[in-house]
């Protein structure tokens, strides 16, 4: 694994994103996932809830943006943190801290650990 390719797992992620595909994007998630999502207080801890939590997410058209990254690799774990941007389709826009933690099972990486949480302005 090279940090190119947890890149594009983002970049995955956020094509997900742009499906408006709420199952799409949860699908990308582990069974055993934890979310801490950017725009909502509730923890989501199974596969339903992060299906749910995106299903809201999604109604604003989101296009997630990195712009600043920070990649470790640990053999079949790789966590990627640093700060994104999300623009919505009415103009307005959040920029958040965010924690990706992806787990390799058999031949796909999974999202294990997802925290994003808004900037303090």
């Amino acid at each position: 694994m090279t940090e190119v390719e947890i890149i594009t797992i983002f970049d995955n992620w956020n094509s997900a994103l742009q499906t408006g595909d709420p199952e799409q994007v949860a699908n990308l998630y582990a069974d055993n996932a934890i979310l801490l999502p950017t725009m909502s207080h509730q923890v989501c801890h199974t596969h339903e809830e992060i299906k749910n939590y995106f299903t809201h997410f999604l109604e604003k058209v989101p296009v997630g943006t990195i712009n600043e990254s920070n990649i470790r690799l640990y053999g079949q774990l790789a966590i990627n943190s640093g700060i994104y941007t999300f623009t919505f389709k009415d103009g307005s826009y959040v920029r958040a801290r965010f924690t990706f933690v992806y787990y390799k099972k058999v031949d796909r990486w999974r999202i294990v650990e997802h925290h994003s949480s808004q900037m303090p302005e």
